[in-house]
């Protein structure tokens, strides 16, 4: 869900024209503006209204890339719709990268991707969203200023997009059915990485006669109240980081094999800002078990560690989540019952997340509830066991919520994605993108 903690911050693109000229009549079908931009890579512009309550008002242009398939027409199995994470990451940039996707998939399908409403080239708003320490907060104070930071951020973020109060996920599903249709496709095949599985579930959730395969990697959970997600995502990177010291003690590969891991990193959190505690989360993603080993053992050693926060886009996480934490006694609970499930990394992804929406002004537009999907090829769950961002157990409630209309895979490894760290997992994904191939029940590939 959180990008890595140790990415430089970067400023989101904003080359887009927002227009207040009508868009075309409901019963008109959208159109993409397109330009060769790339070798084999078209860029495109697809207007849509800023609010789908108010389709003749205000509109904005989604800004969308493809990348046309390798092989040979007679090979062409269709188009592949990706729905990036984040929320905030952009899947432009990604179909210019080429490289999210199997050979296979890239010779057999045009590839296209988007950034989605409020990110990026799509309306995203000219401002610094780059979070203010403190991450945590240790008093009523601290909660206050959060609060109030996060207000006087949203205020001025406001004024430079108007997607700004419409980011939320549900007006992100109507963009993608007007993505499919504008592409001609009678139905959609999908893959949403991590956030972007929210947009795919809810996707079929409204469209599910439009659905023709959907992909959900890394699976985020929307069913969870406040203090469930906060608890899941500790838990989470509490068993990544049990998965690391595993790894030292077996593992020569690690600076601190041989000695006890755990001690060592909570020494060194009892004498570090608790802004160390989130090192595991932005290390284990990858996962860079070697690399998180080598920073412990420079701040065992009185070595210094910057980290730093890429910029969460609010407007679409806290339309999305309710932060209805009224204060610094409310926020401690939370923080007690992260600390109690995850000794070891102590404040998780979640808790940050909920800081990050402190003081958010309006309703929630998209609460958290169970998901009611009916579709007729059941959807593919695919999440690594030790996933520090998006819990093994977030993918497997997911599955229950969907019944016979989904279907969980589980890789036996780490980090953050799965799709192209073994054979296996590549080839059951892929099996299922071109040939409609639903895995058997119980579905496990092995760790690389």
């Amino acid at each position: 869900m959180i990008r890595s903690l140790v990415a430089s911050l970067t400023t989101i693109a904003t080359g887009l024209v927002l227009a207040a000229s009508p868009p075309a009549a409901a019963h008109e079908k959208p159109t993409v503006t397109w330009t060769d931009c790339a070798d084999g890579v078209q860029c495109g512009k697809l207007r849509l209204p800023v609010d789908w309550e108010r389709p003749r008002g205000e509109t904005f242009e989604l800004a969308v890339a493809r990348r046309h398939a390798t092989g040979a027409p007679s090979r062409r199995a269709g188009t592949l719709v990706f729905g990036p994470g984040g929320p905030g990451d952009s899947g432009y940039d990604r179909i210019l990268a080429g490289n999210r996707f199997s050979p296979e998939i890239l010779e057999r399908f045009d590839t296209v991707s988007f950034d989605p409403r409020g990110v990026g080239r799509s309306g995203g708003p000219s401002c610094d969203l780059s979070p203010a320490k403190p991450w945590v907060l240790t008093s009523q104070d601290d909660f206050d200023r959060a609060a109030a930071a996060n207000r006087a951020t949203w205020d001025a973020c406001r004024g430079t997009s108007p997607l700004w109060d419409h980011a939320n996920t549900l007006n992100a599903v109507r963009d993608l059915e007007a993505l499919r249709s504008a592409l001609g496709l009678p139905k959609l095949t999908f893959h949403g990485s991590s956030y972007g599985t929210l947009l795919g579930a809810q996707y079929a959730e409204r469209y599910p006669q439009r659905v023709r395969a959907i992909v959900l990697e890394s699976v985020f959970d929307h069913s969870l109240d406040v203090r469930s997600f906060v608890r899941t995502q500790a838990a989470a990177a509490q068993d990544a980081f049990d998965e690391f010291v595993t790894w030292c003690d077996r593992t020569e590969e690690c600076v601190l094999h041989g000695e006890d891991v755990r001690a060592i990193w909570n020494d060194v959190l009892d004498r570090s800002a608790p802004e160390t505690a989130f090192l595991p989360i932005a290390r284990l993603g990858s996962p860079d078990r070697a690399g998180l080993a080598k920073d412990i053992a420079s701040l065992r050693a009185g070595g210094t560690l910057d980290l730093k926060l890429p910029p969460l886009v609010s407007s679409v996480f806290c339309a999305d989540w309710p932060a209805d934490v009224k204060d610094f006694r409310a926020y401690e609970s939370l923080a007690r019952d992260a600390r109690a499930v995850a000794p070891d990394v102590r404040y998780g992804a979640g808790l940050l997340a909920i800081r990050t929406c402190l003081g958010w002004p309006n309703p929630v537009a998209n609460p958290p509830r169970a998901l009611h999907v009916r579709t007729r090829t059941p959807l593919l769950l695919l999440n690594s066991v030790h996933d520090v961002r998006t819990g093994y157990a977030w993918a497997t409630n997911v599955a229950r919520q969907l019944g016979p209309h989904g279907r969980l895979v589980t890789y036996e490894g780490s980090g953050h994605g799965a799709y192209r760290n073994t054979p296996c997992t590549e080839a059951v994904v892929d099996r299922y993108l071109i040939d409609l191939i639903v895995p058997p029940p119980g579905t496990r590939c092995a760790a690389a």
